[in-house]
This record gives structure tokens, sequence and C-alpha cells, in this order.
């Protein structure tokens, strides 16, 4: 059965996107939530068996399991094709161990039209998926667009007081953005050989791959595809839609984009422009890795000046992602298996902090540090959990950021010292505005805002906190499994620069 008339890349995709139109025509709002807990939880099922088929090397028949191409639209060249390698298997998983984590631990917010809501949250999860297994590029593009759609909608439909302008904002940079890679799709498409005798040409990813282009042609098309996986991410000077946006998101919608949409960039990076534009990557490594250290130190120094929770956490996250982009930009093994690493660990810190801030919101109504002070002594389990949290987003050696980060600062400085250095500022910089956040919201004398208020957790968020730092701690002090399964992927990436 399995390989013959299904295939793991496929069951992640269709079981989401079902269970999201499922939910669209239940009413009863506990249905729904229980509907989409189920969905999740059935795909996250599906996410760990496929991780028992990943060595194709020493069993063949795998590929098969994880590698399935439908005839979709023969005579321009595409097919639905979808596949899982090494990078394809840890993001599928990063998203399915988080979708039912997010779900059980926002149970209790109260939506306005629940099924339409969660029915939006699974499509985001299926876009997302897809564009982690997309193996054709009008399939990538279609997948790319399915996981923007649903999120303007949640955080338009859902969000906060300013939602209408900020996620117009969103919509525009992201879907300018798409443009620009769609005008390079269709533009490579038509430099590609065929694959079949139907077409002339062909979307096949190992066809843009092997698709011979002059060194000018690539360096304008890097740029069509570089600015749309840059607002994405987003990256410096492309960010300025993200911190309004985290700020005003639903809880659960902020928490899919900080720590799932944001790797659709990341990832695209590795999968698409590295190997596509390999002349350009080169020519332009050194003005992106730049760029990315600004973004580093740009969103550090800011996120030390702000005096909400959501905007450090968002301006946090910025940081974060410019080191993975310098680290995938500059170019070796140890910094792309480093960044590939830290898609996974990044996207379960953030989606931990945000689901700390979310409690700290809503069980005190206070979005400023200044007017908190004081939780540990009324939450302090919160507490721990917030301080696992943070020592493992400012790399704490034995949690899980210390190893992707040290992979990324060992590759940058075998790039180049003067950028590391500059780079390496942001350690200090995030322990800093880090530990503040912590000494000044859960120590010293209580608020006079908050010295009435009740912060226990439920046993739910207990579990689902509790969960997430198990994750945080085993992947820390046994990352190996993470790196054997990147290694191959990083391999087959190098081989484009030999």
């Amino acid at each position: 059965m399995l390989g013959t008339y299904y295939t793991f890349p496929e069951l992640l995709l269709w079981l989401p996107l079902l269970t999201g139109i499922i939910l669209f025509f239940i009413k009863n709002t506990k249905a729904v939530k229980g509907v989409a807990l189920a969905g999740s939880l059935l795909t996250l099922v599906v996410s760990v068996i496929s991780l028992f088929y990943t060595d194709v090397a020493h069993h063949p028949e795998y590929l098969a399991y994880n590698n399935v191409s439908y005839v979709w639209m023969p005579y321009i060249g595409s097919s639905f094709s979808v596949g899982l390698d090494g990078m394809g298997f840890l993001l599928t998983f990063l998203v399915a161990f988080t979708f039912p984590l997010i779900i059980a631990f926002t149970h209790k917010e109260a939506y306005s039209h629940a099924g339409v809501y969660y029915g939006l949250l699974l499509l985001a999860q299926a876009g997302i998926t897809g564009v982690f297994v997309a193996t054709d590029a009008l399939v990538f593009y279609f997948f790319w667009e399915l996981a923007l759609i649903p999120m303007y909608f949640l955080c338009s439909r859902w969000g906060g007081a300013s939602r209408i302008r900020v996620t117009f904002k969103f919509f525009i940079y992201t879907f300018a953005g798409s443009l620009l890679m769609l005008i390079g799709i269709l533009y490579v498409y038509l430099h590609t050989a065929p694959v079949t005798p139907q077409s002339d040409h062909s979307f096949y990813i190992k066809s843009f791959y092997n698709t011979t282009l002059s060194p000018a042609a690539q360096q304008g098309l890097f740029w069509l595809f570089f600015v749309a996986f840059a607002i994405k991410m987003p990256l410096f000077p492309f960010h300025s839609w993200q911190p309004d946006l985290y700020e005003t998101a639903p809880d659960s919608s902020v928490m899919v984009l900080s720590g799932l949409m944001v790797k659709m960039g990341i990832f695209a990076l590795i999968r698409w422009l590295l190997p596509v534009f390999p002349d350009a990557f080169g020519k332009y490594e050194s003005l992106v890795v730049t760029l990315a250290v600004i973004s580093i130190l740009y969103g550090s120094l800011i996120a030390m000046v702000q005096s909400e929770l959501r905007r450090i956490v968002a301006w946090s996250s910025i940081a974060h992602i410019g080191l993975m982009a310098a680290a995938i930009f500059a170019r070796n093994n140890i910094s792309l298996q480093g960044a590939m690493i830290e898609m996974l660990n990044h996207g379960i810190n953030i989606i931990a902090l945000w689901m700390v801030v979310d409690v700290i919101e809503k069980k005190t109504g206070i979005k400023k540090i200044s007017e908190l002070g004081g939780l540990a002594s009324k939450a302090p389990g919160l507490a721990t959990f917030f301080l696992i949290i943070v020592l493992a987003n400012i790399a704490l050696p034995l949690t899980n950021g210390f190893i992707g980060e040290f992979l990324m600062f060992s590759g940058l400085f075998e790039y180049n010292k003067i950028l590391a250095a500059f780079a390496c500022i942001s350690v200090i910089l995030s322990a800093v505005y880090m530990l503040n956040m912590v000494q000044k919201v859960f120590f010293g004398e209580a608020g006079p805002a908050i010295r009435d208020i009740s912060v226990n957790l439920t046993g739910v968020q207990k579990l689902v906190l509790s969960v997430m730092v198990a994750a945080i701690l085993i992947l820390g002090i046994y990352p190996q499994p993470v790196l054997h399964l990147t290694e191959n992927t990083v391999a087959a990436i190098m081989m484009n620069f030999k």
C-alpha cells in the first residue's frame, strides 16, 4: 500500500487540507476544536512514522514511500510532484509537531465563527507543508500562495485593533514578492529542457537545477527570487511588516507565522536559490551576509529598547532569522547544517516564547513590561518554563539553541572573521534583553496591577509547555539524529559549487 497508493508527503498534505475543509462546515465550537486537534495529531503520527523511513541509501525502496508525481498539466511540463529529503523531513516534522501543541494550548480562546478560524489555520498548515515538499516549481508557487491567503484572513478578521492596516501591509509586501518570484520562475522555465514529449519545457525541480543560464540572467533572476524570500523571512530591509503584524495577530496565528511560516523563506534559499543560481549566489554572497549581519544587530538593538513583550519577541526573531540567512550565504558545510538544525530549534523556541507571552497577557491583561513584576511568586511553574525557554533562545549549552548557533558561527568565522565577529555581538545583546525581560517580568516586587491576579496554568498548558521544554532539552543534549538527517542534503547542495 505505502508507496503504491499513497506516500508520506501526500498524507502530510491531504490530512490538514481535508480537515480544514471539513471544519468550515462544523458549527459547534467544541466539535470544531476537537476535530482540528484530531486532524493535527493524525498528521503528527504520519510525520513521526515517516522518520523511520528516511534511510534511502540503505533501503532504496523507501524512495517510493517519500516521493510521488502525478500528471497535472503535461502540456506545459508541470506535474504534481512532492517529495521528502532530509531537510523536508525536518521541517514537515516541525510543522506536524507544533500544530497540535498550538491548537491545544489556545483551546480556551473564544473565536467567532470558530469553524472558519480553525479551517483557515489547517489550510495554512497544508500550505506551509506543501512548500517544504514541492519538487515542481509551479506546485511550489501554488503552496507558497496557499500559505499566505489563510494567514491574511486570520489576521485581518480576528486580529487586534489595527489589524486591517497591518495585515494589508503584510499582504502587499508578501504578494509583491510572490509576483517577482513568479516572473523569475517563468523565465527559468522557458530555458529548461523538456522531460516529456508533450511540452518543450519543464517546471520539475531537477530541470530548474540543470538549466544553463548566462551570468547576467542569473544575476537578475537571483534578485527576483531573493527579494521574495527575504520578505517572507523577513530580512533587513524587508522586515517592517513583521513587528506590527506580530503585535496584532491572534495568538495561535502569530505562533504559526513566527515559528513556521518564516521558515518558508529560509528553506527556499536552500532549496531553490542556491542550486538554481550558483554563480549569482557566489557573486552576491558577501552583500547578503552583510545585510544579514545588519539584520542581526539591528533586530537585537531594537529589541533592547522595546517596552512590550510581543515586540521584544518579534524583534528577537528578526535577529535569529538574520543569523540563519548569514549562515546559508556563508556557503560551507558547517554553516549550512547549522542553519538547517536552527530552523527546527528556532521554531520550537519562538513558539514556546509566544505561549508564555500569551499566558501573561491573558492572565494579567498587561502588555507593558514596566507594569509587570514579581510573577515568579504567583506562578513559579510558569517562571521555570520561561527561564528554560529564554536560555534556549540565547543558546545556552545543553539547550537546543546551542548546537545550531555554534555551527552557524563556526561556519561564519570560516567564511569571514570580521563579519562573524560583528554577528557574535548578538549573543551578548540577546542575553541582555532576554534576561532583562525575565528579571523585570518574573522577579522583583510585584506590580500594583497584578498583586491580586491569579496566573495559574491550566493542565493542558502545563502539558504543552512540558513537551516544548522536553524537546528543548532532548535536542540540546542529543542533536545527533537531526545532524545525521540533514548531512546528505547538505552534501548534495554543496556539490553545486564544486
